[in-house]
Formats: C-alpha cells, structure tokens, sequence
C-alpha cells in the first residue's frame, strides 16, 4: 500500500526534493572541511582548542566520572627499605650552583648550616614590592608558568609567562608542570638567578623570608569549578609576596582567581590547601644572596632535615585528621619517604591513603587529579618490586583523565611493563612519553639504555 500525499504538507514537492539533495549532501563535508581548515589556524587554534576539548572532557566524563575511579592496590612490599635499590635517574633532580662560581658552572653540594636564631623580632606585617601580576586566562593550565614569571621579574627578569611555558610546557594540553621542570627552567635559563624546592614548609618560615625580601611560590591544592563546570579539586601554584599577622593572613598573586592580585588568605585556610602538597614550597632567589638565603632557611637548607620534617607533621596530622584531610596527610607520609628514599616504607603508607580515598563517604571529596601532579607512589611502588601495582596505578590515572596526556604516567608504566619482561610494550610506553614531552630526560636514558631510538 502506497503512500498517500496527503500525509505530506501541501508544499511537499518530490521533484524538487530529488532537485536540491545530492547539493546539501555535498555541502555538509564542504562545510566541514572549511570548518576545519579555519579551526587550524594558529590564531583560531589558539583561542577554540580549549573550548573543544572542554566539550570532549564533558561527554567522557559524563559517561565514566572520573571521582568514581579507584585504585586498589594488589602487592605487598618484600623488602625492608635499606635493601631496596635508589632510583636512576631521579625525577627530581637537584642542582644548586656555588655563587662564586659564573652559572652553568660544575655544581657544588649545598652546605648544610645552620644559624643561630635571630633575636631581631619580625615586622607585623610585609607587603613586598615590586611584583609584576600575571595571571593564567588565556592559556591552558598555566599557573606554574605565570607564577614563575612573576617570580623570576621580581629580581628583574625580562620575560613573561609566555617564555616560561614555552620551555615547560612542550605540549599545550599537558595538565600540569611538576617543581622540578620550574626548576630546570630558572637553572639553565636564567642567568644570575637560581631556585630551590623544599617539602615541609611552616608559615612562620615564610613571614621570615618575606620579611628578608625574599618571596616564595607554594604549591596548593583548592576546590572550585573547573572548566568542565565540575566543582573538584584541583592543583594550583600561588606566589606568595607577604602576610599580616594582625589579620592573620598571607598575601598571595593568584594567577586563577578574577581578583587575584594581592589576595588575602588566612593561614589556616592557607595551609589547609597547602597540605595536599606535603607543603612543599620553591625559593627563586639570585646566586650573589645565595650565603644569605642559607642563612635564613636553617635546618631547611637540607634536603633531607625538610623531608624528615614532612614526615613527622604527616604523621602526626594522619592522628588528628579525618576525611580527606587524613587522607592527604597519609598520602603525605608516603611522599616523604620517598623523599627520603625509603621505597618500602613510602608504599605501605600509599596502600593506606588509598584505602582511605577509597572510604572517602562522598565521591566529590575524592581528588581524582591527584596522580596528575604527584608520581610519589610510582617511585614507592616500582622501587619496592611492585610492578604490577604500577601498572595498575597507571591505568587507573588514565582512566580519570581525557585524553591520556600524563608523561609521567606512561614513563612509569613503561618501568613496569621492562622490569616484568614486556619489552614491546615498554618501548611503546616511553615513545608515548616522548611524543607527549619531546626530550624528556629520565625517558631518553631508558631508551639509550635499552639500545631503542627514540
């Protein structure tokens, strides 16, 4: 049985129907190709990118939450910590140059002093002047760039944040710059002026630095909504330039926040979001006040003071805290040890923060992002011969995160995946990790090593 016209509007015309269709199906992909080429446009590129893969992270994310992932670690360290092997090359290396020598000059080992206590009392309050705002909008994932910027011109850098990203940031959709490569970048790009990293910062010895003309960039963690609309956590650098102790505050740039030059944070709320860090704060400071920085850190001026500092706070807040509180300050625990180079250790303790994000009672609590800015528990877990757990713990960091943009990540799991035989797939591994970050060191040792090029 046909059908019948009427069931058509009256303006219903079969001829010209049949007339204009092959037109709009060859107009569709025409379109689309102009839509394309004008999208790949640098200037075009540079201002949509994001907007397209914000969308793209929406549907993933409406599909698979990402809060809803979790790792659940299978092995069990067999080791005792003295027995374990040190990592080679380190993630994190660490070069403080001698100030008598010129810059680019053999590096010396940081002297280890420690200054009496100054008897001269601390100004009630600091405002440091001379801080150039930058902030991060316009850009994706910037903070560590704009916030180094501002650190380096408050010593009279002629740079911007733009120059900075470009070195750290080799490829536009890498979530995150890690302390190290902020710390590669001053050291071999910067002349007169170098930085260091330490864990384990207390507010006190902020306002003695801010108080001596030296300001400091902490790493933080914060809840907010994110570009997806998702209210989460997320990590985030913050330069700090001074505090008030009649108020009670730090004064910080914030490179995120609409409002963020000279913002006031109250110290407890500062350190709260500072803890997800195990406090880890970086000095930039130029090589001719280098003996008075020294001076002024103390016991902090060794490495190894600071770590073990970290683990005695952690471990006393994993008492005193619950929630996700608790949870960071376990995670803490575990990065101290690593610090430490105490792998065995540094695992069990990662088995409990895990368990403990696990229990976390509402999934929005759970900071998925976590492995994006911290590979702490690849040190612990591949160094105590839990290769598996490392793979694991790779692919479940994929799993929170589209695409799968995290060097590290596949650098690790490429560390696995050699040390349990699967050549094949380490290769593929550290090629990945290459192709995400061009150049990146500890991959190009694996593969020298391995006889495979890059």
């Amino acid at each position: 049985m046909g059908i019948s016209k009427r069931q058509f509007p009256a303006c219903y015309n079969p001829t010209m129907r049949l007339r204009f269709s092959p037109l709009y199906l060859l107009a569709v992909p025409a379109l689309c190709l102009v839509a394309l080429l004008i999208y790949n446009i640098p200037f075009v590129h540079e201002r949509l990118a994001w907007r397209v893969d914000q969308l793209r992270t929406r549907l993933v994310y409406a599909v698979n939450p990402p809060e809803e992932v979790v790792f659940v670690p299978q092995g069990q360290s067999t080791l005792p910590p003295t027995a374990l092997p040190s990592p080679t090359p380190s993630l994190a290396p660490t070069l403080t140059p001698n100030p008598t020598t010129k810059p680019g000059n053999t590096a010396t080992p940081e002297p280890t002093f420690t200054p009496e206590p100054s008897p001269t009392p601390l100004p009630v309050s600091v405002r440091l002047e001379g801080v150039k705002y930058e902030d991060q909008h316009g850009r994706l994932n910037y903070c560590g760039p704009s916030n180094m910027s501002m650190a380096l011109t408050f010593w009279g850098w002629d740079g911007d944040r733009d120059v900075v990203g470009s070195y750290v940031k080799t490829n536009d959709k890498d979530k995150n710059v890690m302390a190290y490569e902020l710390q590669d970048f001053v050291i071999e790009e910067v002349p007169d002026l170098t930085m260091l990293i330490r864990y384990g910062g207390e507010i006190d010895l902020f306002r003695k630095l801010l108080a001596n003309g030296f300001p400091v960039v902490a790493e933080k963690g914060y809840y907010t909504y994110d570009l997806n609309g998702k209210y989460s956590w997320l990590g985030h650098y913050q330069f700090v330039t001074g505090y008030d102790d009649e108020k009670g505050v730090v004064i910080v740039q914030d490179t995120y926040e609409k409002n963020g030059n000279n913002m006031e944070v109250p110290y407890e709320k500062f350190r709260e979001g500072w803890r997800p860090f195990d406090f880890l704060f970086m000095v930039v400071y130029p090589y001719a006040r280098q003996n008075e920085l020294v001076d002024l850190l103390g016991d902090y001026n060794d490495p190894d003071w600071a770590n073990r500092h970290a683990l005695e706070v952690a471990r006393e807040e994993v008492q005193t805290l619950t929630g996700q509180d608790q949870y960071f300050a376990a995670f803490n625990v575990g990065t101290s040890h690593v610090n430490l180079r105490e792998y065995g250790d540094a695992s069990y303790a990662y088995d409990y923060a895990f368990q403990l994000y696990a229990n976390l009672p509402d999934n929005e609590q759970r900071p998925y992002r976590m492995l994006w800015y911290q590979t702490g528990p690849y040190f612990a877990y591949y160094y105590s011969m839990r290769y598996q757990d490392v793979i694991d713990l790779a692919n479940v960091t994929f799993d929170t995160i589209d695409p799968d943009v995290l060097e590290e990540s596949f650098y690790w799991r490429g560390m696995a995946f050699q040390a349990l035989g699967y050549t094949d797939y380490a290769i593929a591994d550290f090629r990945e990790s290459l192709n995400l970050h061009p150049g990146f060191g500890p991959t190009l040792y694996q593969l020298e090593l391995m006889g495979v090029q890059p």
